[in-house]
């Protein structure tokens, strides 16, 4: 199981079309969770911080091993996703390295998560 907290920044100018991606991902949730299952992704949540460094997005994510990576799926809502990262996360932006030190999930919660 991999649990990871990532950080990117959002490409100066670009705040309006990250509100609209994280609006497409909320409005098209069905369509979403449907991929989820191919990534072998139990959790995934995506945060927003804004202050006078610029803006941010964080990824927070629970994922079982042998999911495939969302840049390999098919679903058209993934390719939409990936178009919206591409356009709005500035990949010149050195992501820190957020280092998972405690994880807290019950056995019973483990177990379904296989």
């Amino acid at each position: 199981m991999k649990v990871e907290l990532s950080k990117f920044r959002v490409k100066e100018g670009k705040s309006h079309r990250v509100d609209e991606w994280m609006e497409l991902l909320n409005q098209n949730m069905d369509k979403v969770l449907l991929t989820l299952k191919d990534e072998k992704m139990y959790v995934e949540a995506i945060f927003r911080e804004k202050d006078e460094t610029g803006e941010y997005l964080y990824w927070f994510s629970v994922q079982g091993e042998g999911g495939i990576d969302v840049e390999e799926s098919e679903h058209e809502i993934d390719k939409k996703h990936l178009a919206f990262w591409y356009e709005c996360i500035d990949e010149d932006y050195p992501s820190p390295s957020i280092t998972t030190e405690v994880v807290m999930i019950p056995d019973h919660v483990r177990k379904a998560m296989k």
